[in-house]
């Protein structure tokens, strides 16, 4: 397997609006999670896009106002995280030729409260229904809005697979690069704003952490008192290209993709397999040619549920072996809550601040771990050099992806 570089990270989510300020949030263990009109969630709140675009360089910011100012927010969202990850892998001047600059958004169903919030207006008043609705209301509008932003020509589309979304990008990302249809790829994961409707249908199926008690400690992954997810919003960009193509222009890498893998569970229904999701990291491990006592740190997918985090333990034992006790584990859901379909982007933003800032960010919510052989984080963070990182996605439906994330030989 072609090995793929990350050269540029960016993030909007709700301990951070950006990466310095999202990894500030990880060292210090800060949770985003607080009580909302539906129940916990983590939201961004305090953001602008005006603002978060302000500092772009000319005419990229005149591009993305002109393209996104008056879009559904989880397209700003989207374009915001985009143009860090853009900006700072120092693409701007880099004049890479349009049609070889690809474009992957991770997520589904991403207009729903867009959707929702809108019916009583077209109920009540139909000719007040947005002009571009039609255009809004398909998921390829992110698509569409950041191939215009970052003037890309190449390949583009989007890819879902539940909460497993985020890695599903990673994956279709890196194969686009080591396949050479792009030189660069853009991954953006997509925020997920759930309507009050999907509140309810997850409460029902008893994936939800109900209300009580200090919103911060509510998800509680790895705990044996944990009750379930907590949803959140980000949207989360990496810029992957070939390490050859990065060289060339004198781009820092900061990391790079050496392995990774999906399969499914032949089920449609919301039970995950340990069998399944070993079969998956075992892949995931051998692409990119490392033995399992060579993982250094595991960004796990830990939801905070009771069947998922222990089928997630077993998987690991499974596949880890004698080794399961020696990588660092952390679970970045407890702070910045269940972000669904960006998920796996976020995460892996997160393990890249980590692999190049010599740290694992806190469990601030494990009190009592459900599994006293694994080397989980403790309650502050915890330093460390990591060479090798694995991070893992699961979705309903049987959706098992893990990506294989490596600090490069010099430190960056």
């Amino acid at each position: 397997m072609s090995t793929v570089a990350v050269t540029g990270t960016g993030i909007v989510c709700a301990i951070g609006a950006d990466v310095p300020s999202f990894t500030t949030a990880l060292r210090a263990g800060r949770s985003g999670v607080v009580g909302t009109a539906d129940g916990l969630a983590a939201p961004i709140t305090g953001w602008s896009f005006e603002d978060a675009v302000a500092g772009a360089p000319e005419p990229l910011r005149r591009r993305a106002v002109r393209a996104a100012a008056r879009a559904p927010r989880p397209v700003r969202a989207a374009v915001a995280a985009a143009l860090q990850a853009w900006t700072g892998a120092g693409l701007p001047g880099a004049r890479i030729p349009g049609d070889r600059v690809g474009i992957v958004v991770a997520g589904h169903n991403l207009t729903a409260r867009y959707t929702h919030e809108l019916y009583r207006t077209w109920q009540e008043r139909p000719a007040y229904l947005p002009a571009r609705f039609a255009l809004h209301v398909q998921d390829t509008d992110h698509v569409g809005t950041l191939s215009e932003v970052l003037s890309a020509t190449g390949e583009g589309f989007t890819v879902g697979g539940a909460s497993a979304s985020g890695n599903v990008g990673i994956v279709h990302a890196a194969r686009l690069v080591a396949a050479g249809a792009v030189d660069c790829c853009v991954l953006v994961g997509a925020v997920t704003e759930l309507t009050p409707m999907h509140h309810r249908g997850f409460a029902v199926l008893g994936a939800l952490a109900e209300p009580g008690g200090d919103p911060a400690a509510a998800c509680r992954p790895f705990d044996q008192d944990r009750r379930g997810f907590v949803p959140g919003e980000a949207a989360a960009a990496l810029v992957l290209e070939r390490p050859a193509a990065a060289a060339r222009r004198g781009a820092e890498v900061l990391a790079t993709v050496p392995g990774y893998a999906l399969g499914l569970d032949a089920n449609r229904l919301a039970d995950p397999d340990a069998a399944g999701q070993a079969r998956v990291i075992r892949a995931a491990l051998a692409a990119a040619g490392l033995a399992p006592h060579e993982v250094d740190y595991v960004n796990a997918h830990a939801t905070g549920s009771r069947l998922g985090d222990e089928t997630e333990l077993a998987s690991l034992h499974d596949v880890l072996g004698a080794a399961a006790g020696r990588p660092w584990v952390n679970a970045t859901k407890a702070l910045t809550g269940h972000c669904l379909g960006s998920a796996g982007v976020v995460e892996a933003v997160a393990t890249v601040a980590q692999l190049t800032g010599g740290f694992v960010h806190p469990n601030p919510n494990l009190a009592r771990p459900i599994d006293a052989r694994i080397r989980f984080a403790g309650p502050g963070p915890e330093p460390a050099r990591l060479r090798y990182a694995l991070s893992t996605g699961f979705g309903f439906g049987g959706v098992n992806t893990a990506v294989v994330l490596a600090r490069t030989a010099d430190g960056g």
